[in-house]
């Protein structure tokens, strides 16, 4: 039998495993597109109400950050990640060498191609094609000392042939130049499991978007979702436990809050997120 000793050590090692098991976020990002309806009009009150939050890094967009970066320094928020202008990838190499060194000097880690306008997508060969572009600008990047990502929607995921044009842009982009910043809400929508896919790209995943879904949004393989579909994180369906796991597993580095559509003030919809994110254990 098990005397009582024994009884209350093998407790208290348990309960120590457990401990050691879980974790926690240490950082959490905001993506700023989030908060593109008031930060313009009032960047300082907005950049210093997310620090406020708890929010220590910000993922930025390509668009104006000259003129709110002293604002971004002011309020102790670190800039790690940028998303560029879709429509830089088009230009020649002196000029992609220029907005590698621009990303470097502005003090961001990552440079982000964020969205494949639909006018600009295709089947196989039209994703072949644009993986060596991004190949190109990872090269650009990688020489300016930075690191180069590119951020998934929903489309990617459609069949193509016995595949689907993701696993065409995974198999055609060069893993030492191009990495993913997979975003779970649009995996989720395309009918992916986020934390298999995240562990399917184990050691590529550095940056993380964070946002959830709303019960019942339908499948699709476009970015047509009703505005109600996007939920605060830990307010929607999807395990985050098990994608924070995964993604802790994989080497994802960055965690960014996005949400784009919020139901009203982006901030206090950015404040429920922060407040499970940051307590959650996993």
């Amino acid at each position: 039998m098990t005397s009582r000793r024994e009884f209350m050590q093998a407790a208290a090692f348990a309960a120590l495993s457990a401990t050691a098991r879980a974790a926690q976020l240490k950082a959490i990002g905001v993506q700023l597109y989030t908060v593109r309806s008031i930060l313009p009009q009032k960047p300082a009150e907005t950049l210093n109400a997310i620090r406020a939050i708890g929010y220590q890094e910000i993922e930025a967009t390509w668009a104006d950050y000259d003129k709110i970066r002293p604002m971004v320094q002011s309020a102790g928020l670190k800039p790690v990640s940028i998303h560029i202008d879709n429509t830089l990838m088009g230009k020649g190499d002196d000029e992609l060498s220029k907005v590698a060194d621009q990303v470097k000097a502005w003090g961001f880690q990552y440079a982000v191609y964020p969205y494949v306008p639909p006018n600009e997508r295709g089947g196989a060969d039209v994703m072949k094609a644009f993986a060596d572009k991004l190949n190109r600008f990872g090269a650009k990047c990688h020489a300016a000392g930075i690191q180069f990502a590119y951020h998934n929607h929903a489309f990617e995921s459609a069949p193509a042939g016995n595949q689907t044009l993701f696993q065409i842009l995974i198999d055609s982009t060069d893993k030492k130049l191009v990495g993913f910043e997979l975003d779970c809400f649009w995996l989720s929508v395309s009918g992916n499991d986020p934390t298999e896919f995240i562990k399917k790209l184990s050691g590529r995943v550095p940056l993380l978007h964070c946002k959830d879904k709303a019960q019942g949004t339908e499948q699709r393989f476009n970015e047509g979702v009703p505005r109600t579909a996007f939920k605060e994180v830990g307010n929607g369906v999807l395990d985050w436990p098990g994608i924070l796991r995964a993604a802790s597993a994989a080497g994802v580095q960055h965690y960014f809050v996005e949400q784009d559509q919020t139901p009203g003030d982006p901030l206090d919809s950015l404040r429920q997120s922060y407040n499970y994110l940051s307590k959650l254990t996993y």
